[in-house]
């Protein structure tokens, strides 16, 4: 397999349209989350509302994962991209100048985030076939960049539009964002067929083919090993405000773990060939672990924004697994496939989120990080047959 270059894949016109469109739609969404939660407690003085309302865009990612992903392989994925957009621009403005009553806003949310996963999975699956081969890997690796900077931008964004115009003139910038998102799609993108035939109803269809995916053990194997280190580290991000007390303090840390990510998936994308790559997915995944483990002996702020930048560097851990990935999932469901992959990983994160958090209310919230950073190296360990590439597990005389 030979290296790609990111000049290459920046070459690439209909990569370039994703690339774009994607930083639009994650600095949207960062700002939208925010500009609800706030709006939400605006009006009720609820703490507890007013964190449902940040994680409502996320919790459809269960169900919608579960009944709904043949749809990604069913449809062209150009339309369901545009529409996924026009459907996040109308509910925004909904929610900003409709007067809806909190139950009802909350309720449009995750109906309408109920196809998120679908329009996530058409996006995921055209990248092997604008960028094949090792380009595929480095452009997930840009999108994973672009994802990380383009959260902090969003809420350093919102946070100005929220002083500025309130909560509503910022959802109003997020149903812009989205407008402009999909006139970009749908101008850049080339017309392509659905990948898949629509043999069954969407929700039958898709319950066969998870249940297909998940019964291949080396497609299961990676899907886990892409979900179970993140949950832990998800745990761990979840107890940084509770530990430290602050949320000027835990949004400088939460910062320079986005940062760290970002760094991270550069340096291997940028530096590491192909099979360099993959063989450090297994380090990398114990890095991912083992500076959370630090947070038991109560580091200040300084020292636990380096821990936790240095921690998720190791999320570059993933690169090493995207090329098996596609390799082993047929190509008429690779929609599915990804929208798997990623509802899991949303799902796991939450549950490690609540898991971690629960265990908090037990212990110290530097212990329970430190918790989580143990039980992620144990799964890291756990989980070596599947992080190791073919040829370093076989030259190995004692697997």
């Amino acid at each position: 397999m030979q290296g790609a270059t990111f000049g290459e894949v920046f070459a690439v016109k209909e990569f370039r349209v994703l690339f774009g469109s994607f930083a639009l739609l994650v600095g949207g969404d960062s700002i939208k989350m925010l500009a609800l939660s706030v709006l939400v407690y605006a009006r009720t003085g609820s703490a507890g509302l007013s964190a449902a309302a940040y994680m409502a865009g996320w919790l459809p990612f269960i169900v919608g994962g579960l009944f709904l992903l043949s749809l990604a392989d069913r449809l062209p994925p150009r339309a369901l991209m545009v529409t996924g957009e026009v459907v996040r621009a109308v509910t925004c403005l909904l929610l900003a100048y409709a007067g809806l009553p909190v139950w009802a806003m909350l309720a449009l949310v995750l109906v309408t985030g109920l196809f998120t996963p679908v329009f996530f999975a058409a996006r995921a699956a055209m990248l092997p076939d604008v960028l094949p081969g090792d380009a595929f890997v480095l452009g997930r690796s840009v999108l994973n960049v672009a994802s990380a900077s383009a959260q902090i931008a969003g809420l350093a964004a919102g946070g100005a539009f929220l002083a500025v115009a309130g909560p509503s003139g910022a959802l109003a910038t997020t149903a812009g964002l989205a407008a402009v998102a999909a006139v970009v799609l749908r101008a850049g993108l080339p017309y392509r067929s659905a990948r898949g035939t629509a043999r069954a109803g969407a929700v039958r269809q898709t319950l066969r083919v998870n249940r297909r995916l998940l019964a291949d053990g080396h497609v299961r194997g990676l899907l886990l090993a892409g979900w179970l280190p993140c949950v832990c580290v998800a745990g761990a991000e979840a107890m940084v405000v509770p530990y430290l007390g602050g949320q000027g303090q835990a949004g400088v840390v939460l910062a320079a773990a986005a940062g760290g990510m970002a760094a991270g998936e550069f340096a291997v994308g940028r530096f590491a060939a192909p099979g360099l790559r993959e063989r450090l997915s297994f380090p990398l995944a114990v890095l991912l672990a083992v500076p959370w483990v630090g947070f038991a002996l109560g580091p200040g702020m300084a020292w636990a924004a380096v821990l936790a930048a240095v921690a998720t560097a190791g999320l570059s851990y993933q690169l090493g697994l995207q090329r098996r990935f596609v390799e082993s999932v047929p190509e008429e469901v690779r929609g599915q496939a990804f929208g798997l992959q990623s509802s899991g990983l949303m799902t796991g994160q939450a549950a490690g989120a609540a898991l971690v958090g629960a265990l908090g209310e037990l212990i110290t919230p530097g212990a329970a990080i430190a918790v989580a950073g143990g039980a992620g190296i144990l799964v890291a360990l756990a989980l070596a047959g599947v992080l190791r590439p073919a040829a370093e597990r076989s030259a190995d005389p004692g697997r």
